[in-house]
């Protein structure tokens, strides 16, 4: 049976848990992940749907680019949220030691899994290592997907078997920011192998540069293939702007 009881700060966590990793175009009650939350809170797929949309009027992006969630976040919603904003590896675990559905079946985290090499931090417990392998991937991946609307930033392919979630601050060398959004670009393969390789980076304001061994030294398949998008924008994303110190940073290891 359904519940009307006052959210739980364990339940908010866990709908912001899945708030990030569903395009706002998905934030309705028939949504199969809003169902599957509502039933492990026992709660109507109305009333989840409804909270990831009063998320929504917090959400930066969405109220910049004209789009309205609900006027209804709590001080508990606020209190949630910057505290997601501020660790998001912490508010994983803890969001994701209660999960039972909301977005984490095998086979996403099979498709994540596929994409990053995992390194414990130092000091952690095995239950917690196994959270951030197998759900902290799973989260960043699908939050980067989402947050540019399941479409590389760069080409515009939209074929989720071929996209990435690509690390701004390489996953290796940042430990605090390995599933942050903002330090995430949705990337098809061959784009998000420029990235890593330093042959391709994104200014601050979001235009995108490609290193002259692909667009001048290269042969001309190479130029014709990658030429195109020099000094494009990229895609704007929904919910996260991508941190312009990450970018930088970035900028900074680049190979012109």
């Amino acid at each position: 049976m359904a519940t009307t009881a006052r959210w739980t700060e364990a339940e908010t966590k866990r709908a912001l848990f899945l708030y990030f990793q569903l395009p706002f175009g998905q934030l309705h009650r028939k949504n199969s992940e809003i169902i599957a939350l509502a039933a492990s809170l026992s709660r109507t797929p109305s009333s989840v749907a409804m909270k990831l949309a009063n998320f929504a009027s917090l959400d930066p992006k969405i109220v910049e680019s004209g789009r309205k969630g609900l006027a209804g976040a709590s001080a508990l919603d606020r209190q949630v949220w910057n505290e997601f904003n501020a660790d998001w590896t912490k508010l994983i675990v803890e969001s994701a030691s209660h999960e039972s559905g909301g977005g984490l079946d095998d086979s996403k985290v099979r498709d994540a899994q596929v994409s990053f090499r995992y390194e414990p931090p130092e000091g952690a417990t095995t239950v917690r290592t196994e959270i951030e392998r197998r759900v902290g991937q799973t989260f960043f991946r699908r939050a980067v997907l989402a947050n540019f609307e399941n479409t590389c930033a760069v080409t515009g392919i939209e074929e989720p078997r071929l996209l990435v979630a690509s690390h701004i601050s390489p996953w290796k060398d940042d430990a605090f920011n390995r599933h942050n959004p903002r330090n995430g670009l949705c990337l098809s393969a061959t784009f998000d192998l420029a990235f890593d390789k330093l042959l391709l980076t994104v200014l601050p304001d979001f235009t995108i540069r490609l290193s002259s061994q692909l667009t001048k030294g290269a042969t001309s398949d190479t130029r014709a293939y990658f030429g195109p998008y020099e000094g494009r924008k990229l895609r704007t994303p929904t919910h996260l702007t991508p941190d312009p110190a990450f970018l930088t940073a970035h900028n900074e290891r680049f190979l012109p």
